[in-house]
């Protein structure tokens, strides 16, 4: 039998909240299984297609698992450097003015700049 996963166990798994797994069922992003106590269930195939190259919800909650490459400590401050080793989605919003002007369209490469006023690590 196929390894499946609780709703709670998938979005750890993919790094995002259980309402976003949720949400993500309802619109038809993820393929979820009922048990039957009628629970969400997510075959670990499933895991390991939205891990691959589908989307990923970003937001405050998001993980970018990786390897910590250096720790750099000066008095009551540590630099922590991650290197990501998992595939990422990153979404961004701007204004129709802004992508109309950069003619972007499915398909196409871009860069994403990202301007950050703070990063967690856990652990």
């Amino acid at each position: 039998m196929a390894r499946t996963y609780t709703a709670g166990e998938a979005a750890r798994a993919l790094g995002i909240s259980l309402d976003t797994l949720r949400r993500w069922d309802r619109q038809g992003r993820i393929r979820v299984e009922r048990d039957s106590a009628n629970r969400r269930t997510v075959p670990a195939e499933e895991i390991d297609r939205l891990r691959g190259s589908e989307e990923r919800a970003l937001s405050a909650r998001n993980r970018f698992r990786g390897i910590v490459r250096e720790v750099k400590v000066e008095g009551l401050l540590a630099q922590v450097e991650i290197d990501v080793t998992e595939p990422a989605r990153l979404v961004a919003v701007i204004t129709r003015d802004a992508a109309e002007e950069l003619g972007l369209r499915p398909g196409m490469p871009a860069t994403a700049v990202v301007k950050a006023t703070s990063a967690m690590v856990e652990r």
